[in-house]
């Protein structure tokens, strides 16, 4: 009780050095990460479970939980940790799981360039699959804009509390948690909402399809190579669309614009009867100013 109360105070201390602009764009990215927190609290209760039962002792998976902060990764390292494998191939295996954030990183890096590094390692730390999915989404410009990095650290709180809090509840509360309730599947579950929703194009249908099936191709490679691959693919995958589907564009409006401006190269109709008509008038004139000088 005493912690709960800690925390609401805090959050409602950081709320009220925050400008109105602020406020109001920290709430909004609170609201906007909301429909999140079922898959969120899921995935940390199944990661905080997956520590618990492994070689971790309860301070590890705790100091684990909050400094590493990337449940993918969690999950991958703790076969090799089990296994005692080398450190070089438990550090190799993580950076092939994150490699996607190296693409996050460039995404939000024309957003945030005016900062400083700490404060852009700061946001780096704290980014998150569904919080740099949510952030594109909103359409924010390049460069500085004010209430943009309140709204991002608005939805980066609640996932950090919601993970945190999750996760260190299945650390210290695992053997409550019995496997057949199949909760890494309820958590699959609730993000499948969410990746429909961000299909908003074709090129990203082809990126969607080709990381599924390359993801699956790719399953059984070793230091979970496969997430990379996948991710790399689905790269060239949706990069391509976007050339072909401007070029298709491209040759589209050209055919339209042929279709709407006239032939230039058609020989001009020429007028016979007048012409002769014309030339007539002109001799009779010339006749009679002849005649008349004389």
């Amino acid at each position: 009780m005493a912690a709960r109360h800690l925390v609401c105070h805090t959050f409602f201390v950081m709320l009220n050095c925050l400008s109105e602009t602020n406020r109001r764009a920290f709430l909004e990215g609170v609201r906007a990460y909301s429909p999140t927190l079922p898959a969120m609290l899921s995935w940390g209760l199944v990661t905080g479970i997956a520590m618990s039962k492994s070689v971790l002792t309860l301070p590890q998976s705790v100091g684990m939980s909050l400094l590493v902060y990337a449940g993918s990764s969690q999950l991958a390292v703790l076969p090799l940790l089990a296994a005692k494998l080398p450190i070089w191939t438990i550090l190799l295996t993580a950076a092939m799981v994150n490699t996607r954030f190296v693409i996050f990183s460039a995404g939000l890096a024309p957003h945030f360039s005016y900062l400083g590094f700490w404060r852009r390692t700061l946001l780096g730390f704290f980014n998150g699959d569904i919080i740099y999915l949510l952030f594109l989404r909103r359409n924010f410009k390049p460069g500085y804009e004010p209430g943009k990095e309140a709204f991002f650290l608005g939805m980066a709180a609640l996932a950090w509390t919601c993970w945190q809090v999750s996760s260190i509840v299945g650390i210290v509360l695992a053997s409550l948690f019995p496997d057949s309730w199949g909760l890494d599947l309820a958590g699959t579950l609730a993000l499948i909402p969410i990746m429909v929703s961000a299909i908003t194009s074709r090129s990203v249908v082809v990126a969607f399809v080709v990381a599924s099936v390359v993801a699956l191709l790719t399953f059984s490679l070793p230091y979970r190579l496969g997430l990379p691959v996948a991710v790399l693919a689905a790269l060239i995958g949706g990069m391509s669309s976007d050339a072909l589907i401007e070029r298709a564009d491209l040759r589209r409006i050209r055919r339209r614009v042929v279709a709407e401006v006239p032939d230039s190269k058609a020989e001009p109709q020429i007028d016979l009867k007048a012409d002769v008509t014309s030339d007539s008038d002109t001799v009779i004139d010339a006749s009679g100013v002849s005649g008349g000088q004389r």
